[in-house]
């Protein structure tokens, strides 16, 4: 790379930053419609930062529940988070403890596709290009939340507009980014059959969790993939 591994960070997650905007600034809006202000709408954004679960909490403040079953509610549809940062572990054994704790604040969906996608391209994960990465997308996020929330009464109903598609379009078209892995197909169809069941039997949020579980049971149940023999190069006798 010709330019600094922050820059370089910024430059391949500003497409990213750019498609959440919508989300950012749907979640703003519909935080404003359910009572809150511009300030609890963008702290809300700041802390927990993540749009599924933000949305989740905002539903279920107006249904009058416990405080803790909210925040459990929100834990469950996160649960991906801890998976991922489980396995960054891995991904960076190189980080201290300090990077790790403020890195994987930011470990989003799309910041842990592109940290395993430099891991096979390059073997490693420099800080600083991961930093670069969740700046973009941290403070567009931020940014399109309080556009959101000051502009969010001339959005009228989401839904009408088909805003309510963007996410579930966003997160297929990330995990069909991993289909060329091995046990791709397997994994995810186990994953959305767990997923459907559970939000039948169980109910949201649960669903989530139940099947990012039901995908990891079956990707720890089938074979690994074989690697090819590596061929020894002939040596030529004089």
């Amino acid at each position: 790379m010709t330019q600094s591994p922050f820059r370089s960070g910024i430059r391949l997650g500003l497409p990213v930053a750019l498609a959440v905007l919508p989300f950012g600034a749907l979640f703003g809006a519909v935080a404003i419609d359910n009572g809150m202000t511009i300030y609890e709408a963008t702290l809300m954004s700041g802390i927990i930062y993540a749009g599924a679960s933000q949305l989740v909490g905002i539903e279920l403040f107006n249904q009058n529940l416990p405080a803790w079953l909210v925040v459990l509610s929100i834990f469950a549809v996160n649960f991906r988070h801890v998976l991922y940062s489980a396995a960054m572990v891995r991904i960076v054994p190189e980080w201290s403890f300090a990077r790790k704790a403020i890195g994987f604040f930011f470990l989003v969906d799309p910041q842990f596709a592109e940290s395993v996608r430099q891991k096979e391209m390059h073997g490693e994960v420099r800080y600083s290009l991961y930093m670069g990465y969740a700046f973009v997308v941290y403070a567009l996020w931020m940014i399109s939340t309080v556009v959101g929330a000051s502009l969010g009464n001339l959005v009228g109903d989401p839904k009408a507009l088909g805003f309510d598609v963007l996410l579930p379009i966003y997160f297929m078209g990330m995990v069909l980014g991993f289909r060329k892995r091995n046990s791709f197909y397997p994994v995810m169809l186990a994953s959305a059959i767990g997923a459907i069941a559970s939000f039948h039997f169980v109910g949201s949020p649960w669903h989530v969790s139940i099947g990012a579980m039901t995908g990891i049971i079956i990707a720890v149940i089938l074979p690994p993939a074989k690697s090819e023999p590596v061929e020894e190069p002939e040596v030529q006798t004089p």
